[in-house]
């Protein structure tokens, strides 16, 4: 009798660890993950690529390249339209929903600034596949329908 609830003790005991083990998996793993607009947006394509490294989201790029690759936030000439225009620029809209996507680990709502409410929805769509992307582990990139 003794020998009999020894042994249930010590399967109890290693059977916590495996529990564990089965909620990670339910979380976000590690590595890279991208998310890519499946089409280009006024010459632009958007794209979010998370790190996530202990479960958690380590870093995040958000950002636009145009056919030839070059990166929205890099270009002095369409900020300065934008910035006159619209009040925000891409190098700040795109640090702005960025850093929110960081801080909040994807758990929280991601307010949208004045002047850059089409790359928030965007923002939005592409987030949440990353994100699935992320709770699989599909390192592979996903092209996710952003017009509205």
């Amino acid at each position: 009798m003794k020998k009999t609830v020894g042994v249930l003790m010590l399967l109890a005991l290693l059977a916590v660890p495996l529990t564990a083990c089965g909620t990670e998996q339910e979380g976000l793993q590690d590595g890279y993950y991208t998310a890519q607009a499946a089409q280009y947006s006024f010459g632009w394509k958007e794209y979010i690529t998370i790190m996530v490294k202990g479960g958690s989201i380590v870093s995040v790029e958000y950002n636009a390249e145009n056919a030839s690759g070059f990166i929205k936030s890099w270009d002095n000439a369409y900020m300065q339209n934008m910035l006159h225009s619209n009040g925000t620029y891409p190098n700040e809209y795109t640090r702005y929903y960025a850093g929110q996507l960081l801080e909040g680990q994807g758990e929280t709502d991601i307010d949208a600034l004045t002047g850059a409410s089409t790359s928030h929805s965007s923002f939005l769509k592409l987030a949440e596949a990353v994100l699935e992307q992320a709770r699989r582990g599909d390192s592979g990139v996903v092209y996710v329908d952003t017009a509205e």
